[in-house]
């Protein structure tokens, strides 16, 4: 009897997480090309981020916008704990509060604060706070995401 594989890379149904679970992302280093890319799509083009020698700005270095730090690590939650499980984001509410620049290298520390199952469609809303540092691991940026996720196939 042949038995179907295992699907690697499942998010997490909501009925296996809880209230002060927390968890931890890989690194990602934000490149060049990541801001090119990101501020071309959103329109983004501000002159800190389209001149790389651009003489008033406030940070030295080649900034990147925060709305660009938050996608990345979304990207590797995405990846991962929410992966085929994520049904939508409800709530987002983001602070920086240092900048991130082309070259650093980010990761994300996720702490789940509540599950709260919906009465309906065995589903819940789940809100976690992300922390995300650079490779000094300073704190660069912090928001809370309230996310409705599925729960495990009846």
């Amino acid at each position: 009897m042949t038995t179907a594989p295992q699907l690697l890379g499942r998010g997490f149904y909501w009925q296996e997480i809880e209230a002060g679970q927390r968890f931890r992302t890989y690194r990602r280093t934000v490149t060049e090309t990541d801001l090119v890319n990101f501020i071309s799509a959103t329109g983004m083009l501000e002159a800190i981020f389209i001149d790389a020698h651009y003489e008033h700005g406030a940070i030295e270095g080649r900034p990147v916008p925060a709305a660009l730090t938050s996608s990345l690590i979304e990207g590797l939650l995405f990846q991962t704990m929410i992966q085929g499980t994520g049904l939508a984001l409800l709530e987002f509410s983001m602070k920086a509060h240092a900048p991130v620049l082309v070259n650093d290298t980010i990761y994300g520390v996720v702490e789940v604060e509540e599950v709260k199952p919906t009465s309906k469609n065995n589903r819940a809303v789940v809100t976690s706070r992300i922390e995300v540092f650079n490779q000094r691991d300073d704190l660069v940026l912090s928001y809370t995401a309230k996310r409705m996720l599925a729960g495990r196939p009846a």
